[in-house]
């Protein structure tokens, strides 16, 4: 027997039905539900769609993971849940079930924050996270640089986007280019057979930004350059290099990313890199940032991709870190907060 906790997580702050258990740093269950095609022809989430997706999902994707674990409802010591910040909509289907179910097995609930289970999904694949650690999250909605003291106490905010995400970046350009929605997977594929050979901006990098925006991003003017450079060749009668446009676009964003990454590192003294979110699936990402780390002596960490992006697994590994750290459950009154800041690890 063991006396790790079991924890069971729910994931519904946008459109992945996501339950998740763990023991300890132990994976025993990880069952999704995902209404991606739903939102496919729209190039885009649709709160709504997403909303009763998620009402449909909950109940089957719930049996899965006790299933899978070989585990009931009874046997859990925990739930966590997403409490935010995600849609609104999707998040009260998350919540509403994770207090449901939290009654009805008289187990303690604790609504914890998607962004924060985003680093300590971590922890499932490579074993308890060094703090102090800096964590770079990327995804459709967040692109974030967060120093990690103490995860069950909170995370320090160093930077964020000012404007478009990274994964919100790829499904415009990927939408222009003719590609489906999500555009991550897509253009990273289109661009193992190009070449980066557009110079495309790197937006906040510039040494008037080093003050204000040393740790922020910004990827809404790379969008729009790309869209002028596409354009521009079709006015001409030209060919437009699917593939090299890809490339030059990933390599933008990669580079700013890994590049302010690495920064945030070395400012702060700390040798262990997190990357998170569903971009952190990205091969170019990935391989820049190991590149970039091994020269400066950092270690880079990342999720195997399947974690990487929404999941129940995640959710479970956070509240799992919660309970063992002694941290008090949430009340069952707890909301969902779809502006949830980063500085709150729990409510």
């Amino acid at each position: 027997m063991t006396d790790e906790p079991l924890v069971l997580g729910i994931e519904t702050s946008c459109d992945e039905t996501g339950v998740g258990i763990v023991r300890g740093t132990t994976l025993l269950a990880d069952a999704l539900a995902s209404s991606v095609d739903l939102h496919a022809r729209f190039g885009g989430v649709v709160p709504e769609v997403a909303s009763r997706a998620h009402l449909e999902a909950m109940v089957p994707t719930m049996q899965r993971a006790l299933d899978e674990a070989g585990v009931t409802l009874a046997d859990v010591d925990a739930i966590a849940v997403t409490s935010g910040p995600g849609l609104a909509g999707a998040l009260l289907v998350g919540v509403a079930a994770a207090k449901g179910y939290a009654v009805a097995a008289e187990k303690p609930v604790y609504g914890v924050n998607h962004l924060a289970a985003h680093v300590a999904v971590d922890t499932l694949e490579h074993g308890p996270l060094p703090e102090p650690a800096i964590a770079l999250l990327v995804s459709g909605g967040h692109s974030s640089l967060l120093l990690v003291d103490d995860l069950a106490g909170g995370v320090t905010p160093l930077g964020s986007t000012i404007d478009d995400a990274a994964g919100e970046a790829f499904d415009k350009v990927a939408r222009l280019l003719g590609m489906p929605f999500p555009g991550g997977p897509p253009i990273d594929r289109a661009a193992r057979d190009g070449q980066a050979t557009i110079a495309f901006p790197r937006g906040l990098t510039a040494a008037k930004d080093q003050a204000a925006h040393r740790f922020d991003f910004s990827f809404s003017g790379l969008k729009t350059a790309v869209a002028r450079w596409v354009e521009a060749r079709e006015r001409a009668g030209e060919p437009v290099p699917v593939n090299d446009v890809a490339a030059s676009f990933q390599d933008a964003v990669c580079d700013v990313l890994t590049a302010k990454a690495i920064d945030a590192c070395r400012q702060h003294g700390v040798d262990t890199l997190v990357i998170g979110g569903g971009v952190a699936a990205n091969s170019r990402l990935r391989a820049l940032a190991e590149e970039r780390a091994a020269k400066v002596g950092i270690t880079v960490r990342v999720p195997r991709p399947k974690l990487c992006t929404d999941n129940g697994a995640m959710v479970a590994a956070l509240g799992s870190h919660l309970v063992a750290a002694g941290v008090r459950p949430s009340r069952l009154d707890l909301p969902a907060d779809s502006a949830m800041p980063l500085t709150l690890v729990s409510v």
